[in-house]
């Protein structure tokens, strides 16, 4: 099925191309701080809202929803665009999504990053937690999901985290909206997903193409994955961003674009 996919977008006509995938429950908005800068550096920067998030079509049914399908997303996006060759960026989920498609299609890539996702099915929390959020989210949808995380707050938590919301206005809110912009279709087809997909770490291992793995020092259930997948890949290095949780370029942000941009101009 295609789908629309909504995107912010800056330096098009630039001869460098670099594409930002957000993670599960994301949005383009969690790379609108950075787009410019980026776009400053000489690229031509999109940040999509993947399908089932934000703005995008919200496609209905479960089996519309999938790591493979999010990943075909990409390169329909990609060849829309007219890019034969671009650095691909995931974060969380998005990393997952950017892994799946750098092996399928290690050809078009200049470029790999990424950022506080894992290789294979995702070790976070308690699966009776998991479950207890898929039984909210079938009965009264994403909105009594986002009622109860206020009370009990969300499985990646960090110290960062909580800073960043004490600190920046309206950040907590935006965190909501991107929830509550997600369908529950999407939801309940990743929450399964995510905790059963096959590791690729094999496939990963057998990539020719320059890679960096980005992770907050805070972010506890993937940095051993992150160091896994920076040992496999060859040539690909590790940078763990300090006084950061999962999101570190919320977290730390002049950390997390120094390690990009560095990236960057090594693969331009």
């Amino acid at each position: 099925m295609t789908v629309q996919l909504e995107r912010l977008e800056r330096g098009e006509g630039a001869r460098r191309h670099l594409l930002l995938v957000h993670g599960f429950t994301g949005a383009k908005d969690d790379f609108e701080d950075h787009i410019d800068d980026l776009a400053a550096l000489g690229w031509h920067v999109v940040a999509p809202d993947l399908r089932g998030h934000g703005q995008s079509d919200h496609p209905e049914g479960e089996d519309a929803y999938s790591l493979a399908i999010f990943a075909d997303d990409i390169a329909a996006l990609a060849d829309d665009l007219g890019w034969d060759t671009f650095v691909l960026l995931g974060h969380s989920m998005g990393g997952m999504i950017a892994g799946a498609y750098a092996i399928a299609h290690p050809e078009r890539l200049a470029g790999l990053v990424l950022m506080d996702t894992s290789h294979g099915p995702v070790e976070l929390g308690e699966r009776d937690v998991i479950e207890g959020a898929r039984s909210v989210v079938r009965e009264g949808g994403m909105k009594a999901l986002v009622e109860v995380m206020r009370e009990s707050g969300g499985v990646l938590d960090t110290p960062a985290h909580q800073r960043v919301v004490a600190e920046r206005p309206g950040y907590a809110e935006m965190g909501e909206r991107k929830s509550l912009e997600s369908a529950d279709d999407m939801f309940l087809a990743m929450t399964a997903e995510l905790f059963t997909q096959p590791d690729r770490l094999g496939d990963l291992a057998k990539l020719d193409v320059p890679a960096l793995v980005i992770v907050g020092e805070q972010d506890e259930a993937f940095i051993e994955p992150s160091q896994r997948m920076a040992g496999a890949i060859p040539g690909a290095r590790l940078e763990v961003i300090a006084d950061a949780g999962h999101s570190p370029q919320f977290e730390n942000p002049s950390a997390w674009l120094a390690v990009l941009s560095a990236f960057l101009e090594e693969v331009d």
